[in-house]
Formats: structure tokens, C-alpha cells, sequence
């Protein structure tokens, strides 16, 4: 097995599925039955998710929130889908943690690195929820800060297309994909992978990213023997 640890990365508009916003319960179970094949792999998995299938920080000042207030929102939008998350994957039998950035001891624990380590450790898939608390910092940068602070071994992007391409592939037919790709050249490139805050500390700490689709059945488990049918950058 390739990898022992992983970050895996999901966006929030991953899990609306076919609807316009919320939570598409045929995804969910999709992304359940992903997750737990990896898991009876004996691979430990950390799971960061977006909330953009809710509410969206960046879009809050274009309707008259305060940019810090509308990222607080944001966050709140990734704890209502790391439950969700959380509860079909312990429907599915597996053991779940969900951590926060923010407190809210009702809900989840807070985040404490060695407690989230353990966590894995026993096999627990850990949820972390609420960005890394703080505004101004996305969910890509709390995937890879997560990720580089947990030791994983890889940050898995899931996506809804097989990789990163010259441009958008679902815009232009012409598009081909990049199956391995240096820090430095995406940066050249210009190419929106993540944001340069969560890039940078890929690349400083020698993190991969795997950029792959989520929505293709069996592609996880593939990536955790080796076989990436996706973008590399390393």
C-alpha cells in the first residue's frame, strides 16, 4: 500500500450532487462507501470538507456581511457537513472523531494534534470542521495545515473531473491533462489547484497533492495501491 495516512480534501458543491444547494443523500452514501473501502484497507483517514453547498465566506460581502463574520458562517457550513458526513459514516460501521476549529463541545472536540493523531492511530476516520478558525484562511489551507500537522502522507483533492488540465476541462474539449506536475510549474502556469496559502505550505513541507475524481467509483482505493488516475504535484 502507498499510503498509510491521508488528507483527503472534499469540496462542499461536491456533496449538492444533481441538486442546486444542500446535501444529496445518493452522494453521501457514495462517498461513504469510498471512504470505508479505504478504511478496511487499513489506511488511516483525515477528511477536511468545504461548505460551499451552504454558504460560502467569500460571497458574504457581496450581499452586505462583514468579510470576517461571512468566513465565521463559512465555517459553521463545514461543521453541518462534517456531521453529515459523520453520521453516514458511522451508519456505514466505521468510528469517526469530528474536531473543530472553533468550540462547541456539544457538537465536537476541539482540535488537539496529538488527540487527532491518536484517533487515526485507533482507526477513527477524523472530520476536521471550522476551517482552522480563524478568517481570511480557507479550506484548502486547513487541508494541507491539517494534513502537515497530522504527518499524513498526501493531500487527495477530490474533484469532479480526473485531474488538472490546461483549462477548464468541462469549458473546453481541447483541454489535456497533466499527469505529473512540479510546485513550481503550477505556480508558473497560473493553473487553480488550491490557493496560494495552502500551495505554499504543501510545497514547503514536501506535501503532495493528488487532484482526482471523487465521483468515478474505486478511483480512491486505486490512488491507495499506486495507481493515480489523476494529477500529481510534488
Amino acid at each position: 500500500m502507498k499510503y498509510k495516512r491521508i488528507l483527503l480534501k472534499l469540496s462542499g458543491e461536491s456533496l449538492m450532487g444533481e441538486n442546486q444547494y444542500g446535501i444529496d443523500p445518493i452522494r453521501l452514501e457514495q462517498y461513504t462507501h469510498e471512504i470505508k473501502n479505504v478504511v478496511e484497507m487499513g489506511v488511516e483517514v483525515a477528511i477536511v470538507i468545504g461548505g460551499g453547498n451552504i454558504f460560502r465566506g467569500v460571497q458574504a460581502e457581496s450581499s452586505g456581511i462583514d468579510r470576517v463574520q461571512g468566513d465565521y458562517m463559512g465555517m459553521l457550513a463545514t461543521v453541518i457537513n462534517g456531521m453529515a458526513l459523520q453520521s453516514a459514516l458511522e451508519k456505514a460501521g466505521l468510528y469517526t472523531r469530528m474536531m473543530s476549529g472553533i468550540k462547541m463541545e456539544q457538537v465536537c472536540e476541539p482540535f488537539i494534534k496529538r488527540r487527532a493523531v491518536r484517533h487515526l492511530e485507533k482507526g477513527r476516520v477524523v472530520i476536521f470542521g471550522a476551517g482552522i478558525g480563524n478568517p481570511y484562511f480557507t479550506t484548502d489551507s486547513t487541508a494541507s495545515l491539517r494534513a502537515i500537522e497530522i504527518q499524513a502522507d498526501v493531500v487527495l483533492k477530490g474533484t469532479r473531473v480526473d485531474g488538472v488540465y490546461t483549462s477548464d476541462p468541462e469549458k473546453n474539449p481541447e483541454a489535456t491533462k497533466y499527469a505529473n506536475l512540479s510546485f513550481q510549474e503550477a505556480y508558473e502556469k497560473g493553473l487553480n489547484i488550491m490557493d496560494m496559502t495552502a500551495f505554499t505550505l504543501c510545497q514547503e513541507n514536501n506535501l503532495p497533492i493528488i487532484v482526482f475524481d471523487m465521483n468515478k467509483s474505486g478511483n480512491l482505493a486505486e490512488i491507495m495501491n499506486g495507481n493515480v488516475n489523476g494529477t500529481i504535484i510534488n
